[in-house]
């Protein structure tokens, strides 16, 4: 519609312009949140370290000044046991604020590794629980940590150490004061840290962050909680994600990226623990949730969302009143439009309350003027068209008669001429086959006697020749067997063609019934739908013989392995039913399009030891009654014979026959 398409036309470029602006900020406020959280996470970290060295330097100063104090050189200057001044200077430890404290003669210790650890301020060392109780018996106790994912007791010890040379007045070492501050399980260190880098001034936009102190992969000191309280458990004994952990234990670098810490996902830092031989012993972390990041960046778009969509109502709302004058005089005639299209004709635009030098007033009177044309043009042609219409229907009437007529006449005549053709070739095949079956029984009943008689003349010796015999009397079978057939198929009137109301359903079972006592050897499965209602006028005898023969036939071209289907319906034509239909359908290998008009002519057959009169004679008895057969075959995949029967048998053609 015009309006739509002004509309689109005058706010498409506000709005493009809108979603581009939204576009852009959505992408700057993205890239420069997460930058900015980052570059905030790294001088975080930052302030980590140099609170760790800052810890690490007054750890220093307080041994330091513990060792030039006058208490320590007095005592020192008057030794009388090592062991005695070594307790003496372990009890100062809680004074000094360390963890351990011990005096460490040169006569007892390895002068090399001291006089290495004493080149260093401050230094971070990994102890064994030995090494550990040997320092301070609680140092041991106090380290260990519960391993939550491999529920193995960690009784190794991170500490901060540092080791200062003593030495007498001509400069001789005389011993070294080795002390420090035990890193697991020091939860004081980690919140005063935490309190540090993540003070509380204002406690809605307070970031609750969190610092970790890692023993290799396993948090010896946090304040991560295991659950939303940051009140809670701590997530002691908890590891490093495997891709931190290859990155900073294995690789030695720093990681200041999206991590998941513990249970869920944390804007992260994290610098590795070096010792004194730069290995890498642990982690220092500090981070805090990626959530409440993502949910003020969340808040803050929808903010710009709301206000863009409102300038975009606003914009519309002042396009649309702005082109509302427009659109009126349009909607008029689109909707006269609309009303010609429906037929009414007679509807005009008339006045639009422009101007008549506006293009849309001149629009409309020439619109109306070619409705009037048209108008006048659609009368003549109608008009025209009913005066065509009747000298065609005045001068077609008869023709459509005698048209239907004819092919009346032509229907009548096909199907007399079919019924004619068959009763010829009926009557003149049944002449023949009467005749011939009656000639050969003769001679085969001669036969017949006379091998009978050789069997009884040769007694014993028939043994000789019993193969021979019994082809002879295989044959005679097959002989008779034929000229039954063709007896049958020739027969015609007496008791046996007697015609009664029959259901059909009771005939089909027992037909199925003696062809499954027949076929127990073979695989055969029944499947019976008995379906039909309507009863039909039919001789009982001579349908369940049909029966039988098809599912023979069925049996057979499955080759005694299958499912064979039979199934029994009302014939309904126009609504109503005129009679009963039996399907008998198989999976066998079907017959092909050049036989499958052939199958129904008298001796045609595939089989060795047909005869080629089954369904020929089945035919033939039913169509006696009006009735027939049908068939669909699929090569390959199986065949369905369909049984016509009608509910009334048709007289006519039992009194010809």
């Amino acid at each position: 519609m015009v309006r739509y398409r002004l509309l689109f036309l005058t706010s498409a470029p506000i709005i493009l312009t809108l979603i581009a602006l939204f576009g852009i900020t959505a992408y700057w406020s993205i890239h420069y949140t997460w930058q900015s959280a980052l570059v905030d996470v790294a001088e975080r970290l930052n302030i980590v370290s140099d609170k760790i060295d800052r810890l690490q330097d007054q750890q220093y100063d307080h041994i330091q000044a513990f060792s030039e104090s006058y208490e320590f050189r007095t005592r020192l200057s008057h030794i009388q046991t090592d062991n005695e001044f070594d307790n003496w200077v372990s009890s100062q430890r809680g004074r000094y604020k360390l963890d351990f404290l011990r005096w460490m003669p040169t006569s007892s210790i390895e002068k090399l590794h001291y006089r290495k650890m004493a080149q260093q301020r401050s230094f971070f060392a990994v102890l064994s629980r030995t090494q550990a109780f040997a320092l301070e018996p609680l140092l041991a106790e106090h380290s260990e940590i519960w391993r939550q994912e491999s529920h193995v007791m960690e009784s190794r010890s991170l500490v901060s150490r540092s080791v200062i040379p003593i030495f007498d007045d001509n400069s001789r070492v005389l011993g070294y004061l080795d002390g420090g501050v035990l890193l697991n399980n020091n939860l004081n260190l980690v919140d005063a840290i935490r309190d540090t880098i993540y003070p509380v001034s204002n406690k809605e936009r307070h970031i609750q962050g969190t610092v970790t102190i890692f023993l290799d992969d396993l948090r010896i000191a946090t304040n991560v909680p295991m659950d939303d309280s940051y009140i809670g458990r701590r997530a002691l004994g908890t590891v490093v994600s495997e891709e931190v952990s290859q990155a900073v234990l294995e690789n030695g670098n720093s990681w200041i990226d999206k991590a998941y810490v513990y249970d869920t996902w944390y804007i992260a830092g994290y610098d590795p623990i070096r010792d004194i031989d730069n290995n890498i012993v642990g982690i220092t972390y500090t981070g805090y949730l990626v959530w409440p990041l993502i949910k003020t960046y969340i808040t803050n778009l929808g903010e710009v969302s709301f206000i863009i969509i409102t300038l975009l109502l606003v914009s519309g709302l002042i396009v649309y009143r702005g082109a509302r004058d427009l659109f009126r005089p349009i909607e008029q005639i689109h909707r006269v439009v609309k009303m010609v299209q429906l037929g009414k004709e007679e509807e005009r635009i008339g006045k639009l309350g422009l101007d008549d030098k506006h293009e849309l007033s001149q629009l409309a009177k020439q619109f109306d003027n070619m409705l009037n044309q048209l108008q006048y043009r659609n009368d003549q042609i109608q008009q025209a068209a009913h005066e065509l219409e009747e000298k065609v229907e005045s001068r077609t009437a008869s023709l459509k008669e005698k048209t239907a007529q004819l092919e009346l006449h032509i229907k009548l005549l096909n199907q007399t001429r079919d019924k004619l053709v068959v009763n010829e070739k009926l009557a003149a095949l049944g002449e023949l086959t009467a005749g011939i079956a009656h000639e050969i029984n003769n001679p085969t009943a001669v036969i017949l006697g006379n091998v009978e008689l050789l069997r009884f003349e040769l007694g014993d010796d028939v043994a000789r020749v019993e193969e021979e015999v019994d082809a002879i009397l295989a044959q005679i079978d097959r002989i008779r067997n034929i000229t039954r057939s063709l007896l049958q198929y020739s027969r015609q009137g007496g008791v046996q063609d007697e015609i009664t109301w029959q259901h059909v359903n009771p005939i089909v079972d027992e037909s199925v019934t003696l062809v499954r006592t027949g076929a127990k050897k073979r695989d055969v499965e029944f499947v019976v739908e008995l379906n039909a209602k309507t009863p039909v006028e039919i001789n009982r005898h001579q349908l369940l013989q049909i029966l039988v023969n098809l599912q023979m036939n069925a049996i057979h071209a499955m080759q005694g392995k299958g499912r064979l289907t039979v199934l029994t319906e009302d014939w309904i034509e126009g609504g109503q039913s005129v009679g009963a239909l039996i399907h008998v359908v198989d999976e066998g290998c079907g017959i092909s399009e050049a036989n499958i008009k052939r199958i129904f002519d008298p001796f045609f057959t595939t089989k060795r030891d047909g005869t080629g009169l089954g369904l020929s004679v089945s035919q033939s008895i039913l169509s006696q009654t009006g009735g027939e057969i049908r068939v669909k075959s699929t090569l390959g995949k199986g065949s369905e014979f369909t049984l016509y029967l009608p509910q009334k048998a048709d007289h006519q053609l039992l009194i010809s026959a």
